[in-house]
């Protein structure tokens, strides 16, 4: 770390960058911030960046790919991963979430669902419904896919 902070200010942002890299995927967004935050010059950052895009080391397409596959395994809907990804920078839908039905979401809300409350008509207590409603709109889910998962009786039956 010592050595760090003696080297020139464009090796040490390389270094840092290289090395936040091989950890996981990074949006250019996520590493100027880093970067950053270690008191590097942004001109800095931007150069040393824009050589990372141009060897393909860094490219916010493969990290929103990476980002949204490790969201939905993790149970969140598209409007949530949406977000994220907006907060981190990347302002265009990755191609693996646009390929994703309204099926299958409105049954990864439907199973979540049943994992956290189980599959309980809720029609008759409002307070109960809007309580689950409200988790899986945390989660990401839209309002008709949150109605489709409360409507779910059964998961063999799923069909939407």
């Amino acid at each position: 770390m010592k050595d760090e902070k003696q080297q020139d200010p464009e090796t040490r942002a390389r270094s840092v960058a290289l090395r936040l890299l091989a950890r996981r995927e990074h949006s250019r967004q996520e590493l100027f911030l880093k970067l950053r935050q270690r008191k590097i010059e942004p001109d800095v950052i931007d150069t040393v960046l824009d050589e990372y895009e141009a060897e393909g080391w860094l490219d916010d397409q493969r990290f929103a790919d990476v980002f949204t596959r490790q969201r939905m395994d993790m149970g969140y809907g598209p409007v949530r991963i949406l977000a994220e990804l907006q907060q981190r920078g990347v302002h265009q839908s990755p191609e693996c979430l646009n390929e994703v039905s309204e099926e299958y979401w409105c049954e990864l809300a439907a199973r979540l669902r049943e994992r956290r409350f189980g599959l309980a008509p809720v029609n008759d207590d409002l307070a109960e419904k809007l309580r689950q409603a409200r988790f899986l709109a945390r989660r990401g889910f839209s309002s008709s896919q949150v109605e489709k998962a409360l409507g779910v009786r059964d998961l063999d039956e799923l069909s939407f």
